[in-house]
């Protein structure tokens, strides 16, 4: 797979993410510019942009990264000016 390396430095494999159970924000529209999210067997969360769920990557992220963007986004820290 071509993000093989990524997900193996991650230690994640596709046969996880292929399996995952996926989910987006009830909020999402329908137009297709959502991102799905993954909650992992071993705590990690993945991400990825639906409009590309087959061949496209997911992002791994560790329990507390997670948690940081959400209090980032939470709070405001990616709004823009």
């Amino acid at each position: 797979p071509r993000y093989g390396a990524y997900y193996r430095s991650h230690g994640v494999s596709s046969a996880e993410l292929a399996s995952a159970s996926w989910f987006k924000s009830s909020a999402s529209s329908y137009n297709g510019n959502c991102v799905e999210v993954s909650r992992l067997l071993d705590g990690r969360v993945a991400v990825r942009d639906t409009k590309d769920r087959a061949a496209g990557p997911a992002l791994i992220f560790t329990r507390p990264e997670w948690d940081a963007f959400l209090a980032g986004a939470k709070g405001g820290e990616f709004d823009s000016a």
